[in-house]
């Protein structure tokens, strides 16, 4: 009996390892930034310690931070297009980098920075794809002034429906992984009041800029289009909010 449950423990023991190595082969195969993007954007110039930065000069902060979840295997950098968009505007934008690049095993990261930066009065989290089904429970355990989807949409866990925080859902239409029909059956779940905006042309990995993603659908505009229009219609909700 003994030894039945020595080699039983062995045979568990190399399964969890082999389905760990599993898991970390392919959550660290991940979707970088473009070369596109980074030919636009000074990368390395706002990169601290893995997390992307953009924070604006001094006189043009307006007091308000963003925390950006990022996708699935989808590398925070792919984002600066976007985050550098808002800072212009004078938005304090985080993209954190995530544990093996996936947000659900870092779900209360935005809590870190709002720590961080005492000098921010209120804080926006939000996310794309998986970032954004994570940003929303953050948002449904945690106190903050709005929340944002990209291409993404809350899970059943994070009832938010009762709630007053401003929500802005963007979605493309040609978005192969998160379907039109996925936002429309999540709508029960976020407030009423729910600010939803569709990108006509656009797909789900030009929600970052990090090139094409399995399963997803061809644009019909150019992925800085579909950035454009996603930081248009950012800012014209986070004024109004």
């Amino acid at each position: 009996m003994k030894k039945y449950l020595k080699w039983t423990a062995v045979a568990l023991f190399l399964f969890v390892m082999i389905g760990f190595a599993g898991f970390y082969a392919w959550a660290t195969t991940t979707y970088e930034a473009s070369e596109e993007l980074q030919g636009m954007v000074d990368i390395e110039g706002v990169l601290m310690k893995d997390t992307v930065v953009f924070e604006p000069e001094i006189e043009k902060k307006n007091g308000v931070g963003i925390v950006l979840y990022p996708g699935a295997k989808v590398e925070n950098t792919a984002y600066s297009y976007y985050a550098q968009g808002l800072m212009e505007a004078g938005y304090t934008v985080i993209v954190p980098e995530m544990t093996f690049n996936f947000a659900l095993l870092s779900p209360n990261k935005a809590s870190e920075y709002v720590e961080r930066y005492p000098e921010v009065d209120r804080w926006i989290v939000g996310g794309h794809s998986l970032g954004g089904v994570t940003a929303a429970m953050y948002a449904a355990k945690h106190e903050v002034d709005g929340l944002m989807f990209l291409g993404s949409y809350p899970s059943e866990g994070a009832d938010l429906s009762k709630e007053l925080l401003p929500v802005l859902s963007i979605y493309a239409e040609k978005d192969g992984l998160t379907l039109v029909e996925d936002i429309e059956a999540a709508k029960p779940l976020l407030p009423a009041h729910t600010v939803y905006a569709e990108i006509v042309g656009g797909n789900h990995a030009q929600f970052g800029m990090y090139g094409a993603q399995k399963g997803d659908l061809q644009a019909d505009i150019s992925a800085v289009k579909q950035q454009e229009e996603m930081i248009e219609l950012t800012l014209k909700w986070l004024k109004e909010n």
